[in-house]
């Protein structure tokens, strides 16, 4: 049976919890809302498993922080027996207008911290990931502030409907394959 690992990327504490960058953990909460599991302590940070379809399905949140995930995507990869092609990774994209994703079977890190670990803790930039746009509303070096800041009030209106969005989208990668997926959710 195929094993799904789906990982959320963002930053641990109260104060990260509503910002840009945390739009990983927030998108496989919702995931996990949906599938009426529950997050539990563990290895590396918080997981919550169900089956989908028949297929098993473990989602993380890793408590490294963003610049460290891939102890915990390896940790996870290797415990659960799960092929590098059926994981899935949700980040923020500053290069997307808010609220677009984008996925991709493989690529590069696009300078996303996040990403660049996971790829050199797994030595392979063939996962697929979901990137989720942020917009990049910041003033000249302003970037960290602006990942790192609260949601708009008109973002904070429209993310209930994208995270139901993206949440889909998982689920569709489970059940449907990558290639289906990209060509449904893909830019929308």
């Amino acid at each position: 049976m195929q094993k799904y690992l789906i990982v959320g990327l963002g930053n641990i504490g109260e104060k990260y919890k509503y910002t840009r960058h945390n739009i990983g953990f927030l998108a496989v909460e919702e995931l996990v809302r949906k599938m009426d599991a529950k997050f539990t302590p563990s290895n590396f940070g918080e997981i919550a498993q169900f089956k989908y379809k028949a297929r098993p399905v473990t989602v993380l949140k890793p408590n490294t922080y963003m610049n460290l995930s891939g102890d915990a995507v390896r940790f996870w990869m290797q415990k659960e027996g799960i092929p590098i092609e059926n994981i899935f990774v949700v980040t923020d994209d500053l290069n997307l207008p808010f609220g677009t994703i984008r996925m991709r079977g493989k690529g590069s890190d696009g300078g996303h911290n996040g990403l660049k670990d996971i790829q050199n803790k797994l030595q392979n930039q063939n996962y697929p990931r979901l990137r989720f746009g942020v917009g990049n509303e910041f003033e000249q070096g302003r970037q960290v502030d602006y990942v790192l800041g609260n949601w708009s009030e008109e973002e904070v209106e429209k993310l209930p409907e994208r995270l139901n969005f993206v949440a889909d989208a998982v689920l569709s990668f489970i059940f449907s394959g990558l290639n289906n997926t990209m060509n449904a959710f893909n830019g929308k």
